[in-house]
């Protein structure tokens, strides 16, 4: 659920050839991990929360900040750099959904968490896939095959949670 080993990030694999596929899914994913890392801190700042919701939190932020650290690396080793205007990251949240989980409390940031991380979850699978598809750096392609298996346990986590706080 999210833990687990990261892909390597020895400068032999993560320099290795990555095609256009393989970058726009290394910076789409430091941009939609970063946003998951902040909206968990949200939830681990509050007090009033479901201990259950806190510990997917901790878990989710776990996960991501090294794969975050990985990608930022091989963008490195990749000399890549630049914007992500115009790229279609699903499932990230608007402004007024992150104000919005920002100022729930109790019961109501625990359902609001768990509903928009399933979303948000959806839009890095979705992404990680069109990598499995697209994609040619095997580093790459094994950490979105890791994130297509880590997030979708964690919907399913998610789903049967969110049943059990209503």
């Amino acid at each position: 659920m999210g833990g687990g080993s990261s892909p390597s990030t020895s400068s032999s694999s993560g320099s290795s050839k990555a095609n256009n596929a393989d970058i726009a899914f290394a910076m789409q994913m430091v941009a939609h991990h970063e946003q998951a890392v902040e909206m968990a801190q949200m939830i681990l700042d509050k007090d009033g929360v479901d201990a259950r919701v806190t510990e997917l939190a901790q878990t989710i932020k776990d996960a991501q900040g090294p794969e975050i650290d990985t990608m930022n690396g091989w963008l490195t080793s990749w000399g890549t750099s630049g914007s992500m205007d115009g790229m279609d990251m699903g499932g990230t949240m608007s402004d007024a959904d992150m104000t919005a989980l920002e100022a729930a409390s109790g019961s109501e940031a625990n359902k609001l968490f768990l509903a928009q991380m399933t979303v948000h979850h959806q839009g890095a699978i979705d992404m990680a896939k069109t990598e499995l598809q697209d994609g040619q750096n095997a580093d790459a392609l094994a950490l979105a095959q890791k994130i297509v298996n880590d997030q979708t346990a964690e919907i399913t986590r998610m789903k049967d949670l969110l049943g059990t706080l209503q």
